[in-house]
């Protein structure tokens, strides 16, 4: 048992242990590379091949999505527009401790700047953002470079000129807001967009109430699109759930319809509830006709004309996740509740219901977001105090050109959005989402 195999056996067994050791060589050794680097070359040309595919969407998604939003964000603390006009005031100013008005360096330096800027035509870049911290300041500030620009000789004293020229030079406010604005960046926007602003001191605080405006929006808006949604979600239930139920030759015939409002452009469908809605609409008819009514009921312009309309163009956003989660739900289930025992209510509540909450979930969540940025609807239906946010960021984009007071409530909004996904996730659950 311990005697060396027959010397044939031995020969047999190095030539076996050749040829393996010689093919191992051969297809680790195969056009002079290892198996494993081929197989890491191939991953890398796959993973370059998917991210060439990608890259002209990221590109697009880049240039006409992301960067413009993080411009518009920027334009919420950016404030060139001081620094540029008046460089001079601005670094002189910075030494002022607010304490008085500042000295005659200061007011030479104001001099000198508008005197340049009435020559370059840009003191009305300087008057108009000055103007957004004080209402007047522009007029203020054109004033005095005209007339500063009409001394030709040098006077004793910029400051005692200055204030000759009008006299509210003479009040801290308005230096302590050239200050202010003498920075690269300013919280001033974000600050205004939530009604609060800086005094002389620089302490923060709210803004009078003849002034505070934009939290009132702010809460007017969530408030609105939460009646939306909950309106959605109470009338477009009961139509999925018949969609869901319905043979296949019925529901997709319905489907169509619910459909249908996608084909027809927003604007159409919100002046076409104008018509419905007024006075002499077919609404105010039909109750006129029916002797409900004696004279026409107000329906449109004010708020219940703007929930019918935006109500009426989200309703399939609510309909559509809510039918995609109750076409997987099995009809057994509802069958075998009932033959345990539980009357059609208790089973419909008990066991039906539970399961459409991602579809619940999804709805509201798309619904209220796409409520809370709506701005046509309002604009067109509503009235005064019937306008949301997004009014006033078109406002202040398209009619003031007031970019930083449009940034920042964009941000304002954005950071809302952001906060009502984080807690929806905290509580409900992003995965739980089924859009379809």
């Amino acid at each position: 048992m311990g005697s060396e195999p027959p010397p044939l056996i031995s020969f047999y067994r190095s030539r076996k242990m050749v040829k393996t050791n010689s093919a191992s060589q051969q297809i680790t050794t195969f056009d002079g590379g290892s198996l494993k680097e081929k197989l890491r070359r191939a991953e890398r040309r796959r993973k370059i091949t998917a991210a060439a595919l990608v890259a002209p969407l990221f590109l697009f998604l880049l240039t006409t999505f992301i960067v413009p939003i993080l411009l518009l964000l920027y334009r919420a603390i950016e404030n060139p527009e001081i620094l540029e006009v008046m460089p001079r005031t601005s670094e002189a100013i910075q030494n002022w401790d607010g304490s008085n008005i500042p000295d005659e360096s200061v007011f030479a330096a104001l001099a000198a700047d508008l005197r340049q800027a009435r020559k370059d035509r840009t003191v009305g870049k300087a008057g108009k953002r000055l103007n957004y911290d004080i209402t007047g300041f522009r007029s203020l500030v054109l004033k005095t470079a005209r007339k500063v620009s009409r001394i030709k000789t040098e006077p004793v004293s910029y400051r005692k000129a200055i204030i000759g020229i009008d006299k509210r030079w003479e009040e801290q406010r308005y230096w302590a807001a050239v200050k202010r604005a003498a920075k690269p960046y300013t919280e001033f926007y974000l600050l205004a967009a939530i009604d609060l602003e800086r005094d002389i001191k620089g302490n923060i605080k709210r803004v009078p109430d003849e002034r505070a405006l934009y939290v009132r929006v702010f809460l007017r808006t969530f408030w609105m699109s939460f009646v939306v949604t909950l309106w959605c979600l109470l009338l477009g239930y009961p139509v999925a759930w018949m969609l869901a139920s319905l043979p296949v030759r019925y529901s997709n015939l319905l489907m169509i319809l619910v459909l249908l409002p996608f084909w027809t452009s927003l604007l159409v469908r919100t002046a076409s509830w104008i018509i419905v809605l007024q006075k002499e609409g077919i609404i105010n008819n039909t109750l006129m006709w029916m002797h409900l009514t004696s004279d026409p009921i107000q329906l449109v312009f004010n708020r219940f004309g703007v929930y019918v309309a935006m109500v009426h163009i989200l309703l399939p956003f609510m309909i559509l996740p809510l039918y995609s989660v109750m076409k997987n739900i099995p009809p057994s289930y509802m069958r075998a509740a009932t033959s345990l025992g539980a009357n059609p209510l208790v089973a419909f509540t008990k066991v039906y219901v539970p399961q459409t909450m991602p579809g619940i979930s999804a709805g509201c969540l798309l619904v209220y977001i796409l409520a809370i940025g709506y701005y046509i609807t309002p604009a067109l239906v509503g009235g005064p105090k019937d306008q949301m946010l997004s009014y006033f960021i078109a406002f202040f984009t398209n009619n003031t050109i007031n970019w930083g007071m449009a940034a920042g409530l964009a941000v304002l909004l954005l950071t809302a959005t952001i906060v009502l996904y984080t807690v929806f996730n905290r509580f409900i659950g992003i995965e739980r989402l089924r859009m379809g």
